[in-house]
Order: C-alpha cells, then sequence, then structure tokens
C-alpha cells in the first residue's frame, strides 16, 4: 500500500488506491460512499465529497479517518475459526445469510436466518444494538457490506464471516442441506 497525502484536492480514486479499505471508513463515519444515493465519483476531489455531503469535519481529520480504515476492515471480519470458539463458549451470536432465497434453501449454516427487507428493519427497529450479528455470503463480499451497513447504523458487533461459505471449514460447523 503506497500512502499519499491527502488534501482537499486528492481524487478519491487516488484515495481508493492508496487505501482500498478507505470506502469502508468513510461509510462508517461518515455514511458515504455505501450505496447510489450516499455514493460518491471516484473522479471528484475529497473536497468535492466534504462539500456535496455537508460533512463538518476537517480534511485534516477526514484523512485520519481514511488513514484508520484499515483497522475498521479488519474489525468488520471474523473468520471461522474465531466463529467456532465463539459457538464453542456459548456466546450469543446470530448468523444471518445475505444471500438469496433460492441460495439459502440450497443449503445454509445451521441455526441462520435469511436477511430479507423486513427482517433487516425488525433488526435496526427493535433489535438491542449489543446484538452480536454475524454475516456471511458465498464468498464474504455480500456480508461485509452488509456487516458494514448494521455497524454504520450503531451495532458494534456487526461482523461478516472472512470468505463466507467458500471457506467455510465443514468440519467447524456441517452446512445445512437442502430439505428433501
Amino acid at each position: 500500500m503506497t500512502s499519499i497525502e491527502i488534501v482537499a484536492s486528492t481524487t478519491m480514486h487516488d484515495i481508493h488506491h492508496a487505501y482500498p479499505s478507505a470506502k469502508v471508513g468513510l461509510f462508517q463515519r461518515y455514511h458515504i460512499g455505501g450505496c447510489d444515493s450516499c455514493g460518491y465519483k471516484l473522479t471528484e476531489t475529497l473536497g468535492e465529497v466534504r462539500r456535496n455531503f455537508g460533512i463538518q469535519d476537517s480534511v485534516v481529520e477526514i484523512a485520519h479517518v481514511i488513514r484508520g480504515s484499515a483497522d475498521v476492515f479488519k474489525s468488520l471480519h471474523l473468520s471461522a475459526m474465531e466463529l467456532r470458539a465463539a459457538r464453542d463458549a456459548g456466546e450469543p451470536l446470530t448468523l444471518l445469510d445475505v444471500r438469496t432465497r433460492e441460495e439459502f434453501e440450497a443449503g445454509s449454516l445451521p441455526g441462520s436466518r435469511l436477511v430479507d427487507v423486513a427482517l433487516t428493519f425488525e433488526i435496526l427497529d427493535t433489535w438491542s444494538k449489543e446484538t452480536c450479528l454475524v454475516f456471511y455470503s458465498n464468498d464474504g463480499r455480500r456480508s461485509l457490506d452488509k456487516a458494514s451497513y448494521f455497524r454504520a447504523y450503531g451495532f458494534p458487533g456487526a461482523r461478516s464471516l472472512s470468505g463466507g461459505l467458500a471457506g467455510w471449514d465443514p468440519d467447524l460447523l456441517p452446512v445445512r442441506e437442502p430439505r428433501g
């Protein structure tokens, strides 16, 4: 990773190139870059993004968030071994599958729930913010986005299963096969 001086005229492209996890850090702190309505163009400068989204922090403060984004990114990941250890220790956690219904029905981790729009709003509106949420997908990309989203909305225990089902060791916990 090449570090760069982050100033108002630095493009988002250059920031993302030097700090690949910047998007996660920016979304966590400022709720920008996570979707079409809160997205920015890579051709925009940091100053333009700051102005367009009404960010009150100085460019220096935003640069600090960007430089710390790798730590945020790392904190969102949970390895299969860590998940097994948490389950073996009886830690309360909720497994949440962010794949499609068809993918879920083809096989999922035992005890997991399929995340749909209704469940998303139920979690956001009624669940304790201290709930440990472990999201997973096929390869971990969709689940990382979902974990980041929930972390940004006040769930500090939201994590993504690293590597998703593709990296899952069935000896740790067998994948539930489809019914009949």
